[in-house]
């Protein structure tokens, strides 16, 4: 006796996965964009106090 294959109407799992993943990725994509004038200017000032080599001037 054979089984009847059933079409289900719907989302898998797997699709499921990717469609969470991009909304995720695009979230995230859009915070670092939108934040990334303030990383610029933090590295710039990191940059002018001398970073890693400034620990004596700066404790």
């Amino acid at each position: 006796m054979r089984r009847r294959t059933t079409v289900r109407a719907g989302v898998s799992g797997r699709q499921l996965l990717v469609a969470q993943g991009a909304m995720i990725g695009g979230l995230a994509l859009t915070l670092f964009v939108k934040e990334l004038p303030g990383i610029v200017r933090e590295l710039r000032i990191y940059r002018m106090t001398g970073g890693l080599r400034a620990r004596r001037r700066y404790p």
